[in-house]
């Protein structure tokens, strides 16, 4: 099995276009995931009953889509270990760092909240660090799954902690971690 390694997916600036976005739907190992596209990139991955946020949407597919719903599955197959689809992120600069921080964390290994922050040059903003990957709009993608508890467990994800657990499994093939 031969992983692709490419570079991590940037984060851009936010659209600050009303447009209607796409809902596109894919089953996967960790439950259905709703893949919401603008013409240029994902807008976000949703888990079943993630409510966090409201978009405009039709469901339907894109290119864009096509390719997401392509490298999810590359990656769960366990022939992906980056992606490298266009993402459309909307959130506040801060927001942005902080997701684009959790793009640079390699696949496989996991990051506190505070080593996270520290990494930002902000040691003292924890919470708020925690907080920003608590609104990642882009799961897996933009894997705020790979960040832990300082004491070593896992915390909240809107996928739920089984989910989180599957992911890091995934990625390590090494059985039990937590």
């Amino acid at each position: 099995m031969n992983a692709t390694t490419e570079p991590p997916a940037k984060v851009g600036a936010p659209s600050k276009s009303a447009e209607t976005l796409t809902r596109t739907l894919m089953d996967s190992p960790v439950g259905e995931l709703q893949i919401i596209t603008s013409e240029t990139g994902v807008v976000a991955i949703l888990w079943p009953g993630d409510e966090r946020w409201e978009y405009n949407t039709e469901d339907g597919t894109s290119a864009v889509a096509e390719t997401a719903v392509a490298q999810l599955g590359e990656f769960f197959a366990g022939e992906r270990v980056d992606f490298s689809m266009p993402l459309d992120l909307r959130g506040t600069d801060f927001q942005r760092m902080v997701w684009q921080s959790l793009t640079e964390i390699p696949f496989g290994e996991t990051v506190s909240y505070a080593e996270q922050a520290a990494t930002l040059g902000r040691p003292t903003a924890v919470r708020a660090v925690a907080s920003a990957n608590g609104k990642n709009p882009v799961s897996i993608v933009v894997p705020c799954h790979r960040v832990i508890g300082s004491n070593g467990k896992l915390t909240g994800y809107a996928g739920g902690l089984d989910a989180k657990q599957w992911l890091l499994q995934h990625e390590t093939k090494s059985g039990r971690l937590f």
